[in-house]
């Protein structure tokens, strides 16, 4: 349809129109058909234009906005990191979805433990949101001295990478293996790091769900990095709830196991059971019959170990404290535990400035040397799919956004 009028047509007219029809597309506060009643109903002058070819020349323009857009990110994914950049020397863990490698970065010398995992696992169990939430929490945790940080992460069409620090000072789980059980003021130490970490997730509104030896490493100078944030929930703040029932059957929480709503005081029963573990050398309520140990979670009395001081029997009561508004932790999350005799020692600014010296210090001879990693991994092989030099791939929709580069970082 053309509109016509006898006036003629001024550079004025033509940006009035142009600004006209911009706000009214840009706003999106008329469909099409309204657009041109009010196009046709009002007074501007200079109507010699066809409304429909400068529409389609809009949508046109726009279009191709939106493609330049898709391909910029699609060559920011493409173009960072990929699997050739990386020399993969150990593995160094496994998991449900493939296995952590110990690697070096080919041009920067660095080491790090690369996540290795596998999408087609991963979409076949349906955990694809549990990894973008990982990569979510690694993102926001980038700054705590006590979480593993995120250097990049990547995708090939068949895997996903996640490139972490390397702590070689060997899992918790490794060295309560070796020693059955620490020493109270060293236990204390580790339990004041994890609750440092812990509060700040849960500042963030996280709770983290799955706290056990196995995802608390020690890295070269003996500090706590809490690691495997997959079953991480986000949107949980302080007094709020979630439903979800996940974890590791030695250190759930009651509330978890019956199914009911529950809070971020689920990471404070964790805490609870890890520091029990430390003391005593297994987990509370522990028995080799998995039903039986969860019938004692839910319904047996806490029997403590004997020879601990007062303080440590105050604290794993309160954490481990089965009615959830009598739990340390449930009113004023880690302020609680900071003010608990059995912390005392404890100077929680200097904590988390990494200014406590650690009572155990690992006796690492190199930045790459795996010698707290278990032989059960380290004597693995390298599996051929991750060293085949396969170039980095755009993000698909199933993991869309994956890919990251931390700006700290130096150019591949």
């Amino acid at each position: 349809m053309t509109l016509t009028q006898e006036r003629p047509l001024t550079y004025a007219k033509m940006k009035g129109l142009v600004t006209f029809i911009s706000d009214v597309l840009k706003e999106k506060k008329v469909g099409f058909s309204d657009f041109l009643h009010k196009l046709v109903s009002t007074h501007k002058p200079c109507q010699h234009l066809d409304t429909q070819k400068l529409l389609k020349r809009q949508s046109k323009l726009r279009r191709q906005k939106q493609e330049k857009a898709a391909s910029s990110l699609v060559n920011a994914e493409t173009s960072q990191v990929k699997p050739s950049d990386f020399d993969y020397l150990k593995v160094i863990g496994t998991g449900s979805f493939g296995k952590v490698l110990l690697a070096r970065h080919r041009k920067e010398g660095g080491y790090y433990a690369v996540k290795v995992l596998d999408k087609q696992m991963i979409i076949k169990r349906k955990e694809q949101r549990h990894v973008m939430v990982e990569r979510s929490v690694l993102l926001k945790g980038l700054k705590h001295p006590f979480l593993v940080g995120l250097h990049f992460s990547f995708q090939t069409p068949k895997t996903l990478y996640f490139v972490l620090d390397f702590a070689n000072g060997g899992e918790l789980f490794y060295h309560l293996q070796r020693e059955g059980s620490f020493p109270e003021p060293r236990a204390a130490f580790y339990a004041a790091e994890i609750a440092a970490a812990l509060g700040y997730l849960h500042s963030l509104s996280i709770v983290y769900r799955d706290l056990k030896p196995e995802n608390i490493l020690l890295d070269s100078e003996g500090h706590v990095m809490l690691t495997d944030f997959g079953l991480c929930k986000e949107g949980v703040a302080v007094g709020g709830i979630t439903h979800t029932f996940c974890g590791t059957p030695e250190y759930l929480a009651p509330e978890v196991l019956l199914g009911q709503p529950y809070s971020l005081a689920v990471d404070w029963w964790g805490l609870g059971a890890v520091l029990f573990e430390m003391l005593s050398g297994l987990p509370p309520f522990y028995s080799s019959s998995r039903l039986e140990m969860l019938e004692n979670i839910l319904y047996s009395p806490l029997r403590l170990p004997s020879g601990l001081s007062e303080g440590a029997h105050s604290l794993l009561k309160g954490l481990l404290e089965r009615n959830i508004s009598k739990r340390l932790g449930q009113r004023l999350d880690i302020e609680e535990l900071k003010e608990h005799q059995f912390f005392a020692s404890i100077n929680w600014d200097d904590l988390v400035a990494r200014k406590v010296r650690p009572l155990f210090i690992p006796k690492v001879t190199s930045p790459c040397d795996v010698c707290y990693i278990a032989p059960a991994f380290t004597l693995q092989p390298v599996p051929a799919s991750v060293n085949d030099r396969t170039e980095a791939a755009a993000s698909s929709a199933t993991f869309s956004g994956f890919s990251f580069m931390n700006p700290a970082e130096p150019d591949s």
